[in-house]
This record gives structure tokens, C-alpha cells and sequence, in this order.
């Protein structure tokens, strides 16, 4: 792993999550986990404040140290317990149907078999569970899509593997989930990586 990766990139990507509007669309979402969450990419932390007492426990996947020792204090802060797994998402140490909820947010975008981490989100979720996201992705644009593929190829290599053009809803749904709720627009910043999918998704039967 290069300087930039293990050092500078976990910095930057904590600095630029912690932006207000995200901290905003987190607060809407993530009281909505209820019951043994999973967190998909958990990172620095910056979702463990929004839990309920609802919340058992948060089991968070993420293969950065990097960025899990970042968010240390969060984790101490946290109003429920957390157990950090360090892996990646496309292959989870826990047993299947143990989850209530998985949280993902801007995560799906990085990942690089996303279609194979949905199937293990699947795998793990109770059939009466849930999933709820926030993810950048696809725009509807044609100007804008068209710049999206353009640079994503160069995009990865500096966002740490992030594509900004991927269709979320669509992604989604062909791994056998079903929208109980679903937004889809733009947010403020570069329209390129402003626009958002966030929803609540439950296995379909």
C-alpha cells in the first residue's frame, strides 16, 4: 500500500465526510436502525452518533485501520457498543439472518465487486430486515453522465477506488432488494458527485 493510501487518503476522506449537508442526511437516516446493525464501511465512525437505543449493537466492516483508528473516539463516544471487523465488504464473517438493519452511506461507490457485497448484505439480513443507504452515483444527465464516465477511470486512482458513475437504485435492485422508500437528486457540490440515492431497502421474498 502506497504513503498516499495508508497516510494521506484517510485524512482526506474523514476531513470531506464530515462536511455538514452529509451530517445532515445522516441525522434523517440513521435513526431508523434499530435492533444488531451492520455497517457497511464504517470508516472514521461518523454515523455512531446518529443511533437510537433502539440499536443492540453495531458490527462495522471496513478493511482501513487507517481510518477505524481515526474515528476512535467516536467509537468510545458511541451510545451503543461497536465491534469493529476489519475486512471488506465482499466477504463478512457473520452468520446468515443474524442482521436487523445494515446501513451503507456513500460506501457502495468504493467497493470494488459491489454486485457481490450486496449479495453478502442479503446473505446476513433477516428477511425482515432492512437496509438503509445513502450513495453518490449515476446521474440522470446526459451532460453530466458523460463527464462521469470520463473521469472516473482517473477519479479511482485518487478517492480511493470510488466510481461516481455507477447506478445505485439499479445496483440495488438487482441483488433482490425491494424500495420501501427511495430519493433520488442532487445535492450542493460538483454536480459529477452530487447526486444522491438514499432510501430504505428490505430483501425481496
Amino acid at each position: 500500500m502506497s504513503f498516499y493510501a495508508r497516510h494521506v487518503l484517510p485524512r482526506l476522506t474523514d476531513l470531506v465526510m464530515r462536511n455538514k449537508a452529509d451530517a445532515e442526511e445522516r441525522a434523517k437516516l440513521i435513526p431508523l436502525a434499530s435492533g444488531v446493525v451492520l455497517e457497511v464501511g464504517i470508516g472514521s465512525a461518523l454515523n455512531l452518533s446518529f443511533y437510537r437505543p433502539s440499536v443492540e449493537k453495531v458490527y462495522g466492516v471496513d478493511p482501513s485501520r487507517e481510518l477505524w483508528n481515526i474515528g476512535r473516539r467516536r467509537v468510545e463516544a458511541a451510545p451503543v457498543p461497536v465491534e469493529f471487523l476489519h475486512c471488506s465488504a465482499e466477504r463478512i464473517p457473520l452468520d446468515d439472518a443474524v442482521v436487523d438493519t445494515v446501513v451503507s452511506t456513500w460506501t457502495l461507490c468504493t467497493i470494488p465487486d459491489a454486485t457481490l457485497v450486496l449479495s453478502e448484505i442479503k446473505r446476513v439480513l433477516k428477511p425482515e430486515g432492512q437496509l438503509l443507504f445513502i450513495e453518490h452515483g449515476l446521474a440522470p444527465d446526459r451532460g453530466v453522465q458523460a463527464w462521469q464516465d470520463r473521469l472516473t477511470p482517473a477519479w479511482k486512482r485518487i478517492a480511493g477506488g470510488c466510481h461516481m458513475n455507477r447506478k445505485i437504485d439499479r445496483l440495488i435492485g438487482d441483488a433482490g432488494f425491494h424500495f420501501r422508500r427511495i430519493d433520488r437528486g442532487y445535492a450542493s457540490g460538483p454536480r459529477i458527485l452530487a447526486y444522491l440515492y438514499k432510501g430504505v431497502a428490505a430483501p425481496s421474498l
